[in-house]
């Protein structure tokens, strides 16, 4: 059975934002391994649209880049979203019963399953959905923006702490 977990990079006041928040060259290495050992994402439409920026390669882009690209294209894709038409490559458009689909996921497949988008891993959670939550603090606090947690917060037990690099911590909780 996989297990649904929602990580995401925030704020130390909680703020998810991939513009506002830097990423240096360990943490990139770290969510390269992330996205290379993982059985799947599911992403809600707002958090897919910032993803498919590594759906073609730029001329730009250092070996690492071109490494999360390919890892990321090659894992299959779940986006949830009523609004979206079509998605891209290895990606599966997901418009109804959002439950039941994650629900056989979670049944069919084995390993983690990364779920994206704050709005989206609300919407999980209150399904009860969400095995673990894992939020990465960076040392910055943007004072807005998108909340980690886009709604009530749900009852949580922590179970672990792990350093990234030298300047962003991990906090993994797990619901009670």
């Amino acid at each position: 059975m996989a297990k649904l977990i929602f990580r995401m990079n925030q704020s130390l006041d909680g703020y998810v934002d991939h513009l506002e928040i830097p990423s240096g060259p360990m943490i990139f290495r770290h969510w390269l391994e992330q996205v290379r050992d993982l059985t799947g994402s599911v992403y809600g439409h707002g958090m897919y649209e910032v993803m498919r920026y590594w759906d073609e390669d730029r001329p730009e882009w250092s070996a690492e880049h071109h490494e999360f690209a390919a890892a990321w294209r090659s894992q299959p894709k779940w986006v949830v979203s009523r609004s979206l038409k079509s998605v891209g490559p290895n990606a599966t458009l997901v418009s109804d019963d959002i439950e039941a689909v994650i629900r056989g996921l979670k049944t069919q497949l084995v390993g983690e399953i990364s779920v994206s988008g704050p709005d989206l891993a609300q919407s999980l959670t209150e399904l009860g959905l969400v095995d673990e939550y894992q939020l990465y603090f960076h040392p910055v606090v943007l004072g807005h923006g998108k909340p980690f947690f886009a709604g009530p917060r749900p009852p949580l037990r922590f179970v672990a702490s792990d350093p990234i690099g030298y300047d962003v911590i991990r906090l993994t909780y797990v619901p009670t």
